[in-house]
C-alpha cells in the first residue's frame, strides 16, 4: 500500500470510528440505577388455603412437566371436588416496591387478593417480614401493604407518567418466576393501551421483559423514578408488557394506604363503541362519543333525563372521544357531583344534568338485566357477562367478535374464587360455544346432574379450562 492510499484508509476509518465512539457513549448505562432502586424492590410471596379432591392431592406429587400432571388438574376441575379431600395451600408471588420508610409497599390487588398469608423479603436481607393489607382496589388492579421493619427503608418516589415519551428508555424491577431482583431495560413502545383487563385500562406499553412475577414491581426512567406499576403481559408475544400509569396509580394509592376506598361517580347506564355504520344511521358527522345501550330503571341517568339510544358527545364541557373516555371522566367525579352532559338524540344536540351515584359492586349488580337482547350485560355464575362486538373483539385481540366479556364479578361467587376477572371472555362452556347469555343458560341446564360446568376463559391472548360447582 502506497503512502496515499494509507493515509487515505487511515482518515476514514477515524472518520467512521469517531461517530460510533459518541453513540455508544450515548447509550444509558443502568448500573447505578439498578443498584439504588434494588434496594426497594420486594418479593412478595403469598398463601391460600383451598379444598382439593385426591385427583389434586395426587396431582400436587407431580413435577408439572409430568404427562400426566394436566391430565389430573383438569379430571379434578370438570369432576369436580372428590371424595377425602383436603385443605391445601396454594402459594403465589409477585414483586412490590417500598414507597415509605416506615414500610408501605405498593403492589397490585391480583397478587394479594385472597391471600391468608402475604410474606415480603428484601434483595439485601433474607429476612422474612409478615405483611398486612392496608387497602385494595379491584378496578385498578392496586393495592398497599404494610410491614414492620427494624429499621428505615429505601423507598422510591412516583414519576409524572404524563412526561414520558413513547421511545424512552425505563428499568423494570421485579422477581420474574421467583427469581430475585431481576432488572430489564428497554424503552416505551406506546402510551394508552387498551387491553381489556378492566374499566380503566391506560397502560403504557414497554418492550423491557415482564414476565409472571413481575406483578406489582415498579417500570423507572432514568431519574430512577417510578413511572408505571407492572402488571400484565401478552402471553403470545415476546417482550410486550404493561404498567399501569404512575399519574392513574398515585391516586389510588394515596386513598388506600389511609386505609380508604376510591370513591368513583356512577351514571348507571351500559353503553358501547359508536361505529361508523352506527354514526351515519344517527346522522353523526364522525364516529364519536358513547352510545347508551341501557339505562337502569331508577339509575342517576335515568333521574336525570338521559335515554337508550342516546350518545353522550360531552360530559362538563370535555369532548367524550369513546366509552373509555366516558368511563374515565365519570369515575373521575365524586358521587353526588353534577355531570353536565352534552347528549346526540334524534339528530340534534340536547342537554340534560345528572346527579351522580357511587360506583360499586352493589351499583354494577343493579345493572344486569336478566337477558341481554339489546348487549346489556346479565348476570349468571357470579359474572355479569354481554355478547362482544366488533370493536371490542379487536381491542381484546380476538379473530372475530366471539364469547361473552366478562363485565363484573361477584368476588364471593365461585368464579370470583377461581380468579375469573373483569376483562376475561368466555368462549366455551362445557366444550360448546357460548355467544350469549341464553348459550350459557342452556349448558348450564343439561349440566345441572352432573354438578359441575367446565369453561374455556381467555385472558390477553391466553386460553385456559375453568371448573364451577353448580347447585343443584
Amino acid at each position: 500500500m502506497n503512502r496515499k492510499a494509507y493515509f487515505l484508509t487511515l482518515v476514514l476509518t477515524l472518520a467512521l470510528a469517531v461517530p460510533m465512539a459518541a453513540q455508544a457513549r450515548d447509550l444509558p448505562v443502568f448500573t447505578e440505577l439498578a443498584a439504588k432502586a434494588g434496594k426497594a424492590v420486594v418479593f412478595i410471596s403469598t398463601e391460600k388455603t383451598a379444598r382439593g379432591g385426591s385427583m389434586e392431592q395426587f396431582r400436587q406429587q407431580l413435577p408439572e412437566g409430568h404427562p400426566f400432571y394436566e391430565f389430573f388438574r383438569r379430571f379434578d376441575q370438570f369432576f369436580g371436588p372428590q371424595q377425602g379431600q383436603q385443605p391445601r395451600k396454594m402459594l403465589g408471588q409477585g414483586s412490590g416496591f417500598v414507597i415509605s420508610p416506615d414500610g408501605l409497599i405498593v403492589t397490585n390487588n391480583h397478587v394479594i387478593n385472597g391471600a391468608d398469608k402475604v410474606t415480603v423479603r428484601f434483595q439485601d436481607d433474607k429476612k422474612e417480614y409478615p405483611a398486612d393489607v392496608v387497602g385494595a382496589d379491584q378496578e385498578t388492579d392496586l393495592a398497599v401493604i404494610r410491614i414492620k421493619a427494624d429499621h428505615p427503608l429505601q423507598t422510591l418516589k412516583f414519576g409524572d407518567s404524563d412526561d414520558i415519551r413513547v421511545g424512552e428508555w425505563v428499568l423494570a424491577i421485579g422477581n420474574p418466576f421467583g427469581l430475585d431482583n431481576t432488572v430489564t431495560a428497554g424503552i416505551i413502545s406506546a402510551k394508552h393501551r387498551i387491553i381489556g383487563a378492566g374499566p380503566f385500562d391506560n397502560f403504557l406499553q414497554t418492550d423491557a421483559s415482564i414476565n409472571p412475577g413481575n406483578s406489582g414491581g415498579p417500570l423507572l426512567n432514568m431519574d430512577g423514578e417510578v413511572i408505571g406499576i407492572n402488571t400484565a403481559i401478552n402471553a403470545a408475544a415476546e417482550n410486550i408488557g404493561f404498567a399501569i400509569p404512575s399519574t392513574q396509580a398515585a391516586k389510588v394509592i394515596d386513598l388506600l394506604k389511609e386505609g380508604k376506598s376510591p370513591q368513583r361517580g356512577w351514571l348507571g347506564v351500559t353503553i358501547q363503541q359508536v361505529s361508523e355504520t352506527q354514526a351515519k344511521a344517527l346522522g353523526l358527522p364522525e364516529p364519536m362519543g358513547a352510545l347508551i345501550a341501557n339505562v337502569g330503571k331508577g339509575a342517576p341517568a335515568d333521574k336525570g333525563g338521559v335515554r337508550q339510544g342516546d350518545v353522550i358527545l360531552e360530559v362538563n364541557g370535555q369532548k367524550i372521544e369513546d366509552n373509555n373516555a366516558l368511563l374515565k371522566k365519570i369515575a373521575g367525579l365524586a358521587p353526588g357531583d353534577k355531570a353536565r352532559l352534552v347528549l346526540w338524540r334524534n339528530g340534534e344536540k340536547v342537554t340534560r344534568t345528572v346527579v351522580l351515584g357511587q360506583r360499586n359492586e352493589k351499583a354494577m349488580a343493579a345493572m344486569s338485566p336478566d337477558r341481554q337482547e339489546q348487549g346489556e350485560a346479565a348476570t349468571v355464575l357470579g359474572l355479569a357477562l354481554k355478547p362482544i362486538n366488533d370493536q371490542e373483539a379487536q381491542a381484546l385481540g380476538l379473530d372475530k367478535a366471539q364469547g361473552l366479556l366478562v363485565v363484573n364479578v361477584d368476588p364471593e361467587s365461585a368464579a370470583g374464587q377461581e380468579g375469573i376477572r373483569q376483562g376475561d371472555v368466555v368462549l366455551q362452556a362445557n366444550q360448546q360455544d357460548v355467544n350469549s347469555v341464553a348459550d350459557l343458560e342452556t349448558v348450564i341446564k343439561s349440566a345441572e346432574q352432573r354438578g359441575a360446568i367446565m369453561l374455556l376463559v381467555k385472558r390477553q391472548g391466553r386460553s385456559s379450562f375453568v371448573a364451577l360447582p353448580l347447585d343443584k
